[in-house]
């Protein structure tokens, strides 16, 4: 640098922070513990299994120090039994920290332009800056109109001896129109989903980990329920998503459909929406009488008119419907299509990656596109 030039500033190569060994270590137990549904002792075993082959601890910061750093740092806590030793369990702040961890790995490296991108911009007059500025333009309010850019561009159109601010010189800060959005997340706890040797809820469980976390630190006048479906649906907490396990269920996609309907038909604010992320077909329905009636050999025409019924529902109630079938059977591939012809609403096909992606841009894109 220019020893005369005297800015005030000293200029350095940027270098990113270096992760301690309790940090390091705490990602991988993130993984763990969330694969593990929140059982500390298993995830614990796994970690040791880990350390074995790959070293992960050493002499001077052991699996010990880790353990006794969890504890101390409030990650986790010892649950006192009856008979027995006590048990170690994962605290709020651990929920929490799962949650942010998930959105960054999902979220975090998304760009504004990225491929595969659904979203649907429209800046003006609003409520929520989008960080970017431009030049005044005739019918922009006044209210836009960053001060401190603006007289940045004074000083440097007309220098510093005499003030000057003319019109060429306002600055505007571009918004976007901000409304509150309800969203139902409905997720497959169907035995599917864990079948033929692939992990398929540990990965939805991150999503809506992360976009629960989205939603509750970037936009915290929407809301988000979380709803699981098996042979019946229930909603669950968002403290509670760790903890989530596939169960010795079939699909009772309209039960699903059901409950979310209901939850969002008590929302005053009029955007909604539905996610749905399952990887099989819909295999059961509950009878009036109770008793429910499954099939799981192939699309049951009843099962399947069932599905359609209710997402023409919700099509009546301006409630869309983005489905994310994570399969590509061809006969599920048709269903879906129909269904989503239904409720004109959306459908990816899909593996497991990118899974977070594309829920991020569509929960973006409805954000933004249906206000008017």
């Amino acid at each position: 640098m220019n020893q005369n030039f005297k800015s005030g500033f000293i200029f350095t190569p940027y270098q990113a922070p270096e992760q301690s060994n309790f940090e390091r270590l705490f990602e991988i137990f993130s993984e763990l513990i969330t694969h593990t549904s929140g059982d500390v002792d298993e995830a614990l075993n796994w970690f040791k299994i880990l350390d074995e082959e790959y070293k992960l601890t050493n002499d001077e910061y052991t699996l010990d120090d880790f353990l006794e750093d969890l504890k101390k740092k409030g990650y986790l806590r010892e649950e006192i039994k009856a008979k027995g030793p006590a048990a170690l369990k994962i605290t709020a702040k651990t929920e929490r920290a799962l949650r942010k961890n998930a959105m960054q790995q999902l979220f975090g490296n998304i760009k504004k332009s990225g491929s595969g991108s659904h979203k649907s911009k429209k800046s003006g007059q609003g409520d929520e800056s989008t960080g970017e500025f431009r030049n005044f333009q005739f019918g922009d309010s006044i209210e836009q109109i960053s001060i401190t850019e603006s007289l940045k561009n004074a000083q440097i159109n007309h220098g510093i001896g005499e003030f000057t601010l003319a019109e060429e010189d306002l600055i505007i800060e571009d918004t976007h129109h901000k409304s509150q959005m309800s969203t139902v997340l409905m997720i497959d706890i169907s035995h599917s989903m864990i079948l033929y040797g692939e992990d398929r809820i540990t990965p939805a469980k991150k999503v809506a980990m992360a976009l629960a976390e989205l939603i509750t630190t970037r936009y915290p006048k929407d809301t988000l329920d979380v709803i699981v479906f098996g042979n019946d649906a229930w909603p669950i907490k968002i403290k509670d998503l760790p903890y989530l396990q596939v169960g010795p269920y079939h699909t009772n996609t309209v039960a699903g459909l059901a409950l979310a309907m209901d939850i969002l038909r008590r929302k005053r604010n009029t955007n909604k929406q539905i996610f749905m992320i399952t990887d099989g077909k819909p295999s059961c329905v509950r009878m009036p009488d109770g008793q429910y009636y499954k099939n799981s050999n192939g699309l049951d025409q009843f099962i399947v008119d069932k599905c359609y019924t209710m997402a023409a529902q919700a099509r009546k109630l301006h409630i869309p419907i983005t489905t994310f079938m994570i399969a590509q059977d061809p006969y599920l591939k048709s269903f879906i299509e129909e269904f989503t012809k239904s409720n004109k609403g959306k459908a990816f096909f899909t593996g497991l990656k990118g899974l977070g992606e594309m829920i991020f841009y569509d929960y973006e894109s409805n954000r933004k596109k249906r206000i008017n």
